[in-house]
């Protein structure tokens, strides 16, 4: 009873091809394989633009002084 036979699988066959005509199913089949080959496409770009190395920033440094080093000489400087 919940299973579905062949002949309900022929009259929703039946049905999609009197709605949207032969016609209709293999342009729409074509668009659906011209989407595919985009896909592939875009992700081997994708893929040739990792390989390609990235130039890194030069790193910037920052002289860092500890709150005793400069507490010591700005007494040095006063006195």
């Amino acid at each position: 009873m919940g299973s579905m036979s062949i002949w309900h699988w022929i009259l929703v066959i039946g049905v999609v091809l009197l709605l949207f005509g032969r016609g209709k199913i293999s342009e729409l089949m074509g668009d659906v394989a011209q989407g595919i080959k985009a896909f592939k496409k875009g992700m081997s770009e994708d893929e040739t633009a990792k390989v390609e190395p990235v130039k890194p920033e030069p790193v910037k440094t920052i002289d860092h002084q500890s709150p005793q080093t400069v507490g010591q000489t700005e007494n040095h400087k006063v006195g």
